[in-house]
């Protein structure tokens, strides 16, 4: 069978789905469904070692908001998705302690550039409580770092920030990434949330070592757009769409090896959306409004 390639759970569970028999039943995996701000959320919890083999991801909790509709730009579009970000997230992780956000990924590759985007859109707070404690008390405190590319910095990412969290001590990370996603009308279009960490460079197919908790030695929660189709499983999906059921799986990865598919305008969409997660990690760690993000951002 033709391995498609994912990074999201709500994909591997559906491409499980779809080629299991009927009668089979999902073990180990519990899927739920709600709206958030008026957008969809889908929660996949991986509970044990079945369903980490079934999906082929560790065990833990994976939100994926379906922002499809943040593009018709209906009142309180943007301020929706914020909440609805930062809602999930702050549902995840710890309510107290320090934390540290890292952007992943490459600002001069648009469809990697997710990480330092975001990073523009995060109040930095650290370094105020510790000059002005007066002033700053009633914020966390928040550390960011953008950790470049193995090509440029000659680092891995999971080396530069071990070497940080000596140093800064944070209570949690959140890391935010580009993913893959195995359909278009995903990407760009969804936000994916999880406890179990993350593998940089995963969504432009440059696996690197896992940032998680057990190689930094904290809780690492994971922030992910998808913003690349992998060309492969694209021409799969579009070959299977017509009736052809029979892939060669080696003639489309020879084709198509290294091959991602973006979207037209990725670069307008991926600052858009860069802005929604920045914005909602806020959300999550201070008690503001997104007013008073604006302020104190501008």
């Amino acid at each position: 069978m033709f391995s498609k390639r994912t990074d999201l759970a709500l994909e591997a569970r559906e491409l499980w789905q779809e080629s299991a028999e009927k009668t089979t039943r999902l073990q180990g995996v519990k899927a739920t469904k709600q709206k958030q701000e008026g957008y969809p959320t889908t929660r996949v919890d991986i509970l044990d070692e079945r369903g980490e083999q079934a999906l082929g991801k560790p065990q833990g909790s994976y939100l994926t908001i379906d922002l499809s509709t943040f593009w018709q730009r209906k009142a309180d579009f943007f301020e929706r998705a914020v909440r609805a970000v930062g809602s999930q997230l702050k549902a995840l992780i710890p309510q107290e302690g320090a934390a540290l956000v890292i952007g992943l990924g490459n600002s001069a590759m648009t469809p990697d550039a997710v990480g330092p985007l975001t990073l523009d859109s995060v109040l930095i707070t650290r370094h105020l409580i510790a000059s002005m404690p007066k002033h700053f008390s009633g914020f966390r405190p928040v550390a960011a770092f953008r950790t470049g590319v193995l090509g440029t910095t000659g680092v891995e990412s999971a080396e530069a920030v071990r070497g940080l969290v000596a140093e800064v001590h944070p209570a949690l990370i959140i890391a935010v990434d580009a993913l893959a996603s195995r359909r278009c009308e995903r990407v760009c279009a969804t936000v994916q949330l999880s406890d179990t960490g993350i593998v940089p460079g995963s969504g432009v197919g440059n696996h690197r070592w896992a940032l998680n908790q057990e190689t930094l030695g904290v809780p690492v929660f994971a922030v992910g757009i998808p913003t690349v189709v992998d060309a492969a499983t694209l021409a799969a999906d579009l070959l299977e769409g017509s009736g052809i059921q029979s892939v060669d799986e080696e003639t489309l990865r020879k084709s198509h090896q290294n091959l991602m598919v973006t979207p037209r305008d990725i670069d307008q969409q991926v600052r858009d959306l860069s802005k929604v997660v920045g914005y909602g990690i806020n959300w999550a760690l201070q008690d503001l409004e997104i007013e008073e993000m604006n302020a104190l951002l501008s």
